[in-house]
């Protein structure tokens, strides 16, 4: 229903069957051996988030000449700026770094460009403020790495730069007199996919000193694990130990500004995962940069007064309600200009009215929609347009633009998502190269959304309270080691209703006896295209639901599809190819060939229902066949409706869901017609002979 195509992991059964008999639980052993993990130890391996995974920040380049400029300065009173991002790794890179040097006396102010009029990174503007301010010294975090005439101009102004970053690097890296940022070709650090708040934690831990390393690991894990979940990094070595370790100190925060936005958000009587941080607390905190208030987000997680910090995290979530709003509007927008759009290498969005904070969200909706990689475009006053970029498919963003550069006044980012900067009259230009190079990258095949699943379930026996809660040893979850989702194939539809207002789709289904309760959320029964007593193959992830003391296994659905027979799947591939104009046999076409019974049956079904309805191909000809006495054929029965649309007898609209809403058309004054003289039928008919 979401996803066009479901890839199946299979595992193989000797890792198998010797995790199992090492007392591996089934899902764990399951969802290991499906990732590739052929043994316990390369399992504890891979899962470890022990600090011994930890490595020395020296051995980041340039973090020795870093750490000996800033403590120059914090010895010499010098004024400190800590430069960062609007995002949620900025900001809270920003909070743990200036947070360190306060402590340690330093003077120390931070500095956030504003997203609406500023936009990503160091530029002149804020140079020119920082230096009216008396600072001495700037230290980037989570930006900097393109920054190289800005960091010229501050040279000029008598300001050193440190720049700390994670992003990719370009060919010219800034003439600072320090750039640390594993990216770095020249950069032996062997862990490369720390977050821009991992890079500032290593900074912190550096200028500590190696006795002290554990201790302020400890202190600001937490900080690090919330922008490392937000940023979607790679959860595995490091990230596993920074989140994990993180997560644990969440639950018991001695970070003012942090448990107020917990108690606003309502997790605090709640388990404190990576789920939590992602869907609860970096959404509040981005909201702030996106709206153009990042300040206030920095504020919330530095300040120590109870009041003050109770009063910004219920400021933050309106913020956030707002951005919301805004969101969906923006979303609405593009679905409209976009409808009717179906197969597309790439969309390339602009408007004049766009708000230039949220649309990378809405960027990220759309590149799932559409399953292509999506680019919009804010323009602005001064003939410029400002971009956000999603990835679809594993597509480089980062690459992609680095080809586009000549179109470009700047860019950077990373290969998933990224932002730019072109003149308005660019625009056309950089659409049609971009499709190009999409195309390339593809090898000009359409990407598909594809749901990657780690095996199917066998038997339902096997989702049991205890199988479900062992899979918390594979937390934390993230980028690299996604939560496990797994399949039920042929289910037999039982109960369904709307719930949470008549948002969600709650249900049960059954196979082989067993039952198993469902959750779809943002799917109703009409999306779903299902019904009681229809088969049905899902996708899920298995939770533990409490209620009133009770504690059941429900499954989170991802996805779902009607489970179709062999005979149905060879049935729909032919009526596909057909319908490409691709090769078919006389035989082939001589099956699709409908009866003038079964164009007849149709037509009274839909007549004796008000000339409307809405169903699934296979539901309709079941229930054509059961009401008019026929043979039962899904593949000639979208036939008929494809020669009835033709010649203009009813209209035919694809639901959310695979299904079709089929409405007769009124023929006033046109006469009796002969669907056999159809061009589609005489297309088969052709064939058929």
């Amino acid at each position: 229903m979401k996803y066009q195509q479901w890839n199946i992991a299979t595992r193989p059964e000797e890792p198998y069957k010797a995790m199992r008999e090492r007392g591996v639980p089934v899902l764990v052993a399951s969802t290991l051996c499906a990732r590739g993990v052929e043994s316990v130890e390369e399992a504890n391996e891979l899962l470890s988030s022990s600090e011994k995974q930890l490595q020395d920040p020296l051995l980041m380049k340039d973090m020795d000449v870093a750490v000996s400029r800033i403590r120059e300065a914090l010895a010499h009173g010098e004024k400190i700026a800590v430069y960062g991002d609007y995002d949620v790794d900025g900001i809270t890179a920003t909070c743990l770094l200036a947070h360190y040097l306060r402590s340690q006396g330093g003077n120390v102010i931070y500095y956030i460009p504003n997203r609406l009029d500023e936009g990503y990174g160091v530029n002149r503007g804020a140079v020119d403020h920082l230096a009216e301010q008396g600072v001495d010294l700037v230290i980037t975090v989570d930006c900097g790495i393109t920054a190289v005439q800005e960091v010229e101009y501050a040279r000029e102004k008598g300001i050193d730069f440190i720049i700390t970053d994670h992003h990719e690097c370009k060919e010219e890296i800034p003439r600072a007199l320090a750039v640390v940022d594993p990216h770095r070709k020249d950069c032996p650090y062997p862990f490369k996919d720390l977050a821009g708040v991992g890079v500032a934690l290593k900074l912190v831990m550096a200028l500590g000193g190696r006795e002290n390393y554990r201790t302020l690991f400890q202190e600001y894990a937490d900080l690090a694990a919330v922008g490392t979940v937000a940023d979607v990094m790679q959860l595995l070595g490091e990230n596993r130990t920074i989140v994990r370790v993180g997560l644990s100190h969440l639950k018991k925060t001695r970070r003012r500004g942090l448990y107020s936005l917990m108690m606003e958000a309502g997790t605090l009587n709640r388990s404190i995962n990576s789920t939590t941080v992602g869907y609860c607390l970096s959404p509040r905190i981005n909201a702030a940069g996106r709206m153009g208030q990042a300040a206030m987000a920095v504020d919330l997680l530095l300040t120590d007064d109870h009041a003050r910090a109770d009063m910004l995290a219920h400021e933050l979530c309106e913020l956030n309600r707002e951005r919301q709003a805004v969101e969906l509007d923006i979303f609405t927008q593009c679905t409209q200009r976009l409808a009717g759009k179906k197969q597309v290498d790439c969309l390339v969005l602009e408007d004049r009215d766009w708000h230039q904070g949220v649309v990378g969200i809405v960027a990220s909706r759309l590149s799932e929609q559409f399953a292509c990689p999506v680019f919009m475009i804010c323009l602005q006053e001064d003939g410029k347009g400002k971009g956000s970029c999603r990835s679809y498919g594993g597509f480089n963003l980062f690459c992609a633009l680095e080809r586009c550069a000549d179109l470009l006044e700047g860019y950077g980012g990373h290969a998933l998502a990224a932002g730019f900067t072109i003149r308005e009259e660019n625009i056309p230009a950089f659409r049609q190269r971009m499709e190009t190079i999409v195309k390339e990258d593809t090898g000009g095949e359409k990407m598909v959304s594809t749901l990657n699943i780690d095996g199917e379930i066998e038997d339902i026996a096997v989702l049991t309270v205890e199988q479900v809660e062992a899979l918390s040893m594979l937390e934390p979850y993230g980028a690299g080691n996604p939560k496990p989702i797994f399949s039920l194939s042929g289910v037999t539809v039982t109960c369904m209703s709307d719930v949470g207002g008549g948002r969600h789709l709650k249900m049960r289904a059954s196979r082989d006896g067993r039952t198993a309760d469902m959750i779809f959320f943002s799917v109703t029964r009409a999306k779903s295209g299902l019904a009681v007593g229809d088969k049905a193959d899902v996708a899920f992830y298995p939770q533990i639901n409490e209620y009133r003391g009770s504690r059941t296994v429900q499954l989170h659905l991802v996805d779902l599809r009607p489970a179709y027979t062999p005979g149905q799947l060879e049935d729909f591939a032919l009526y596909e190819r057909f319908r490409s104009k691709g090769t078919i046999t006389a035989e082939e076409a001589e099956k699709m060939i409908p009866s003038r019974d079964e164009f007849a049956g149709l037509w009274r079904y839909l007549a004796g229902r008000n000339g409307e309805v809405v169903d699934t191909p296979t539901r309709l000809a079941r229930r054509v066949a059961q009401e008019a006495d026929l043979w039962e054929s899904s593949l000639r029965t979208l036939i008929c409706l494809d020669v009835m649309e033709e010649l203009d007898l009813l209209k035919v609209t694809e639901e959310e869901g695979g299904a079709l809403r089929v409405k007769l058309q009124k023929r006033r004054g046109k006469g009796n017609v002969n669907l056999f003289d159809a061009p589609l039928i005489q297309r088969l008919q052709k064939i058929a002979q």
